[in-house]
């Protein structure tokens, strides 16, 4: 049980497969622990077996410590394939495969990856072979080279099977045969790249294992083995890896995946059918699901734990009238990623809780905000380093193991932290500092069933000014200058101009493609 964890720093000292392992003994062999759309679950022996096989496939074509692609979707074969590159000292590096050929390309070369590890059906059903072959072909660096799991699984003949059925009785003797550490790099993800270039962040096993206990922790009671995620949010981000994938299977709850978040009809559907009781989310696809919900296929639903974006009021009723509890967080990938959550008896609307147990922080002060300042933090969880395109392959480790997130927060007497927006993500309009989340969440408690970005421009006077870019077809100024008075806000928050376009972009994990709708601006600009 969850609640009688505390948060020890020396049992966090294990790799990702000695933490399957430790979580296959103590909940039994035989427990089912993943289970996806084809509604035929894994259990914990049968993850370590098909790891074992399957690894033993892909070591042959590849090295010790290599950084190998997975371009897979939420599947079980997607956890077979980690545990299995894992457990044999290789390093998966999760591709985004919503990111573009133009940014894959860059992963690719930035990691090193020789080796991209997929699949055919699920290349021919999500239409991304432009991209393989993208991938394959000469970037200026050689090309991956592509292994299809069809293709393994062919190769696999009774001979493989009864090796790994033999080393099965002895896989953790086995897998530290490989040498591997629990701070040799781990996962290899890459940034959002919500505002810029994605870098990559090499997280060790030590990392993980670490978020993951103190997500445990930090949840008491509400994480039990009794539990069962819905996780629809994809592994190559680090929420839906940690979080919403290796959070259930360390400690004994089911995880149920399904392939994409934005699935808003049949997400409902599935959870009715799988009883779900804990889902991973953010606000705009929590929105999704409640309003293609049909009567009762929610009700399983106990915790909604969400990230990304603030959760807007009239969402939050919604979820609450279905009876389940909400609870915010706040993370980033460098730190693997859960800084702060909400518990639920420490819960506080507008903010994400306490930082969980194990991490130091500090705030930088920032010129112009007066309250609060820049969130840095270090702990277990903590990034091994940067991988940066003009360096591939060299790790650059945060100094002195601190990460600067860029984020601007303040932090209360009980340690209950509030974002207060990204660092970059300012406006200086005469003089004074305008939050541009701030800005966002008026509009969004004002308009609340539409969506909204507010981007900063330059002001031949003033230095910057804010345009409002919103999906609202009748959206209009003068609503926005009595709303700001009503709340007793400054008239300078009220974007100058307004852009209604029939989409605000949106990548896969939730969060809002900010670089997408600076770029959708310009081109209408220059209509």
């Amino acid at each position: 049980m969850a609640d009688q964890l505390e948060f020890d720093l020396e049992a966090t000292r294990q790799t990702l497969f000695e933490a399957f392992l430790q979580a296959r003994d103590k909940y039994g062999k035989g427990t089912e622990c993943v289970e996806d759309i084809e509604h035929q679950p894994l259990t914990y022996q049968r993850v370590v077996l098909g790891a074992l096989i399957l690894g033993d496939k892909l070591a042959q074509m590849t090295t010790r410590g290599e950084a190998v692609g997975v371009f897979l979707p939420n599947v079980q074969g997607t956890v077979v394939t980690l545990m299995g590159l894992s457990l044999m000292g290789r390093v998966p590096a999760m591709l985004n495969f919503s990111a573009g050929l133009k940014n894959l390309r860059s992963a690719v070369a930035t990691a090193e990856i020789r080796t991209i590890v997929t699949s055919r059906r699920f290349i021919e059903t999500a239409q991304l072979e432009d991209i393989i072959k993208g991938l394959k072909q000469d970037n200026g660096v050689s090309g991956a080279r592509i292994v299809y799991l069809e293709d393994v699984r062919t190769d696999i003949g009774a001979l493989d099977k009864v090796k790994g059925l033999m080393r099965s009785r002895s896989a953790l003797k086995f897998h530290r045969s490989f040498g591997v550490k629990p701070d040799d790099a781990a996962i290899i993800l890459f940034t959002s790249g919500s505002e810029g270039s994605p870098k990559g962040v090499v997280l060790s096993h030590a990392n993980l294992v670490a978020n993951v206990m103190q997500i445990a922790v930090h949840g008491g009671d509400r994480f039990n083995s009794s539990q069962i995620i819905m996780n629809p949010l994809p592994m190559f981000h680090s929420y839906g890896l940690t979080a919403g994938t290796l959070l259930g299977l360390f400690h004994g709850m089911k995880v149920v995946l399904y392939p994409s978040p934005l699935h808003y009809r049949e997400i409902p559907k599935f959870i009715a059918k799988t009883k779900a009781t804990v889902l991973f989310g953010t606000d705009t696809f929590l929105r999704g699901y409640a309003r293609s919900a049909s009567a009762g296929s929610l009700d399983s639903i106990d915790l909604v734990v969400t990230g990304a974006e603030r959760v807007k009021d009239d969402n939050f009723q919604t979820w609450s009238e279905f009876g389940t509890t909400i609870l915010e967080g706040y993370g980033a990938t460098e730190c693997a990623p859960v800084v702060a959550c909400c518990q639920p008896d420490k819960m506080k609307r507008g903010t994400v809780g306490p930082l969980l147990a194990g991490m130091e922080w500090r705030l930088e002060p920032v010129e112009g905000i007066d309250e609060g300042g820049r969130l840095v933090v270090r702990g277990p969880n903590v990034m091994k380093g940067y991988l940066f395109a003009d360096q591939p392959g060299v790790l650059q480790p945060p100094e002195g193991g601190w990460h600067d997130t860029g984020d601007i927060v303040e932090v209360d007497e009980d340690g209950i932290v509030s974002i207060k927006g990204r660092a970059k993500r300012f406006a200086k309009i005469g003089g004074e500092m305008v939050s541009l989340a701030a800005v966002e969440m008026m509009v969004a408690e004002f308009w609340e069933e539409d969506n909204h970005v507010v981007l900063s421009q330059p002001h031949p006077k003033k230095g910057e000014q804010l345009l409002l870019v919103t999906d609202k077809s009748d959206a209009e100024r003068a609503p926005l200058i009595e709303c700001a008075r009503v709340k007793g806000l400054p008239e300078l928050w009220v974007p100058r101009s307004i852009l209604i376009v029939p989409e605000i972009p949106v990548m896969g994990t939730g969060k809002v493609d900010l670089v997408s709708t600076e770029r959708l601006v310009t081109e209408l600009a220059a209509e």
